[in-house]
């Protein structure tokens, strides 16, 4: 009996620690976007193209948490960032950066890329907007495409390597419509449908080799986008334009609504064909939305349209003076912001945002959830 006791209770304490190990667990991660995910690689095109710096290579971008210009467009971190702490994984390199092992994942999002190819914008004359680092989504792809041989060799090898990795597909989309004078956006919806089947040709292409888990991002609602707001009061402005609710222009709104629910469509469409696969839509219109709504219950200062990081105006934003420039304040508290700079949110809204993704309530379905399953 003597002996029996301290077997059962060592039994019970191994079992135990086999239940604190995470069983959600991934062993990499890979990520596609704009500035909302890109950890460096701008920062990187620009060092070698020898162009203007980039904003996020100074302070007070990263003084948050890195205490340090971090290279990501915020004060602190980002939503992958929070995912790479939530699967005990190191924090996301450029993959432009080209620098150690991407064993366990790489980021190959960059600030201002595009789902549609830049050429597109110009032969429609939808914006002068020109793209010479070429980061679209497609370019991206290729950079993965590139970096795959040195993570596996045989077919069998890459699908089991690339099923234990979380991808992620987006924000990309965003800067597609941002870039859009107001006056043109009646053309984008029919665009739209184009974006989405990039989007989705994008998703089939890593569901094909071999990614079982692959997380896809909305859109924003880009109306309530401080930078979106200031040209817009300046130019276009037409009180009815804005949601008395919000403030928010309801227009652009309107076509972030239309291009989720294109998306959605296309995730569950892929979901038929990939029954093996988990694709989560992770709804990122609702909870910025409901943080313009009831910025109050977040933490959020009353106004939350008004930018941390800028300088006068309606919305402490100027498109002359942005974050980092010599003569901007930065406000004494980000974490009581929703946005950062105009474009990008804090570092509190990041966090929100992550853990709802990761365990509810807007994703679908928790990432979490989803690889337990």
């Amino acid at each position: 009996m003597k002996h029996t006791i301290p077997f059962i209770l060592s039994l019970f304490l191994f079992l135990l620690s086999i239940q604190l190990i995470p069983s959600h667990a991934f062993d990499s991660i890979f990520s596609f976007g704009d500035s909302y995910t890109d950890t460096g690689n701008l920062n990187v095109l620009a060092k070698k193209l020898k162009s203007s710096p980039v904003p996020s290579d100074n302070l007070p971008y990263g003084q948050t948490f890195f205490r340090r210009p971090s290279h990501r467009f915020s004060d602190g971190r980002l939503i992958v960032d929070f995912f790479a702490e939530e699967f005990g994984l190191p924090y996301l390199k450029p993959y432009l950066g080209k620098n150690g092992s991407f064993r366990q994942g790489a980021n190959f999002a960059v600030e201002g890329a595009t789902a549609l190819d830049p050429t597109f914008f110009k032969e429609h004359n939808l914006t002068s907007y020109e793209d010479p680092l070429s980061t679209s989504l497609s370019s991206q792809l290729q950079w993965f495409k590139e970096l795959k041989p040195s993570l596996c060799q045989t077919t069998k090898e890459c699908r089991d390597y690339f099923s234990r990795s979380l991808f992620i597909v987006g924000h990309i989309e965003g800067r597609d419509y941002v870039l859009v004078p107001s006056s043109k956006l009646p053309m984008m919806v029919s665009y739209a449908e184009k974006i989405i089947r990039i989007i989705a040709g994008i998703i089939k292409e890593l569901l094909d080799q071999g990614a079982q888990t692959v997380v896809v991002p909305g859109n924003m609602p880009t109306g309530c986008l401080p930078a979106k707001l200031d040209v817009f009061d300046l130019y276009a402005y037409d009180k009815s334009s804005y949601d008395p609710k919000t403030g928010c222009i309801e227009r652009y709104n309107t076509l972030s609504r239309h291009h989720n629910y294109l998306l959605l469509k296309a995730v569950k469409e892929l979901r038929v064909n990939y029954p093996q696969a988990k694709i989560i839509y992770a709804d990122f219109y609702e909870p910025v939305l409901n943080f313009v709504r009831f910025p109050q219950r977040y933490g959020f200062i009353s106004k939350p349209l008004v930018v941390c990081c800028g300088k006068g105006g309606k919305y402490n934003y100027s498109l002359i003076e942005t974050c980092s420039s010599p003569n901007v304040t930065v406000c004494k508290n980000p974490s009581t912001y929703l946005n950062w700079d105009g474009l990008s949110l804090t570092e509190a809204a990041y966090r929100y945002i992550a853990n709802s993704w990761l365990k509810g309530p807007y994703a679908d379905p928790p990432i979490v959830d989803a690889h337990k399953n």
